[in-house]
């Protein structure tokens, strides 16, 4: 498993940055779009417009770093060696 160590770290931090980016994407989106709640249904749609992109970066980029350390820390403690 060892001999796979970087291939695994890597993977590992990929797959969990893409995760990480598309929860937080979706759970800062939903924080950022209750503020447009008591508009009138023509606001509502417009402030949910404005804000969508915003928040989709912010969330995505900041669970894209998030997930791909930890995702990386979590490959380096499946693959580390043994000391025996």
């Amino acid at each position: 498993m060892t001999k796979n160590r970087v291939l695994i770290c890597t993977f590992l931090a990929l797959t969990s940055g893409l995760v990480g980016g598309y929860i937080s994407g979706q759970i800062t989106l939903a924080i950022h779009s209750q503020k447009c709640q008591n508009q009138g249904w023509v606001l509502k749609e417009v402030c949910n417009a404005w804000v969508t992109p915003g928040a989709m970066w912010q969330g995505s980029t900041t669970g894209l770093w998030t997930g791909t350390v930890l995702g990386a820390f979590a490959g380096g403690l499946v693959t580390r060696q043994s000391r025996n």
